[in-house]
Order: C-alpha cells, then structure tokens, then sequence
C-alpha cells in the first residue's frame, strides 16, 4: 500500500500492466455493468450545464434516456451515475463508431471544443475505482474480465497501469502528487 497526500493507493495499482486495447474489447465497460459511470456532484450540475453542447455527440437512443431520466441518476446503491439505457447499466453518453467501438459521447463534444468537460473522472481513471472515506480516498484496481485484452497489451508494451492513466490521476490529483507517487513507487521496488 502507498500513501500520497489523503491518497491510499493499491499496490495493483503499482504492480500490474494495462494499457486499453479498443480493438478487442470495443470499449465495453462503457455499456457492461449493472449501472452508469459513477459521478462527483460537481460532476453532476457540469452534465446539467453542459448538456445541450454535448447532446449532438451521443446517439438517438441516449438522448431519449436522458429527456426521461434526466443528465444523470441514482442508481440501487444511492449512489450518482450517468444516465443509463434500459436495464442493463448501458451508458446514455456512450456512441458506437464505424467500426462497433463504443466511445464517450461527452469525450467527442470535448475533443470537437464544444465544450471543456473530458468525462467522468471514474471513466477517465478507470480501472482505477475511488471510494471515499472521511479523511482519505482508496484507490483500488478494479480487476473485469473485459479489460483482459488491456492487461496482456500492457504487458506486452511494458506499461504499468499507473503510467497508462498518468494524464487521468494528474487530472484527479495534480501533477505535484503524482510525482509525489512516483517518489513512492520508486521507494517501495
């Protein structure tokens, strides 16, 4: 376990390889699941504020969710998620391309400019889940057969999973911790 500022962070986290491989998984953990994506609050009035930049970049079907269940919902744990497509936890913002890849509708509305929200941070994190305490958040690996395909690429290039979501835990904790964590991970080989 490492501890960096109010973060305690798994050893998985620092020992496993992951780097997504879209080709084989097409991007299932967007629509696998029995809920949404979980949300911040602030995540929360941001879809809420955002919303109509973002509609044009997600499918038909999703944006029906949406104007019946609202920008995002509690889900049977009360807990805040994305808005999600009939029972099976499908994600409202995911959209499948050309190819049957399912990508995040609120990522493309931000990589066209349209507006300055990237995603849910748990969608950029993952598989990193948060849980907050108190005092602390627990970062964990949150191992998923789907993800397969990206723990034999990760391997295969090399790539620890905390390098792969470098860009996701600066975003979530800055740039000084995420050297901090470094420091650490290089303390504890």
């Amino acid at each position: 376990m490492i501890v960096v500022g109010n973060a305690v962070i798994s050893d998985d986290i620092k020992d496993h390889f992951f780097v997504c491989d879209l080709e084989k998984c097409k991007g299932a953990c967007c629509v696998e699941g029995d809920a949404g994506a979980p949300l911040t609050e602030e995540e929360t009035g941001i879809l809420e504020k955002e919303y109509a930049s973002i509609a044009p970049f997600i499918s038909a079907e999703g944006r029906a969710a949406i104007r019946k269940k609202g920008t995002w919902e509690i889900d049977q744990e009360n807990e805040k998620g994305t808005t999600t497509i009939g029972k099976n936890g499908a994600c409202a913002y995911a959209v499948t391309d050309e190819r049957g890849i399912l990508k995040c509708g609120i990522e493309q509305a931000y990589n066209k400019g349209k507006t300055s929200f990237k995603k849910p941070i748990s969608c950029h994190l993952y598989p990193i889940r948060i849980t907050k305490y108190d005092e602390y958040d627990a970062l964990n690996y949150d191992r998923w057969h789907i993800c397969d395909p990206a723990c034999h690429l990760g391997k295969a290039l090399g790539v620890p999973l905390y390098k792969f979501l470098k860009d996701a835990l600066v975003r979530k904790y800055g740039l000084a911790w995420y050297q901090d964590f470094l420091k650490e991970i290089e303390c504890t080989k």
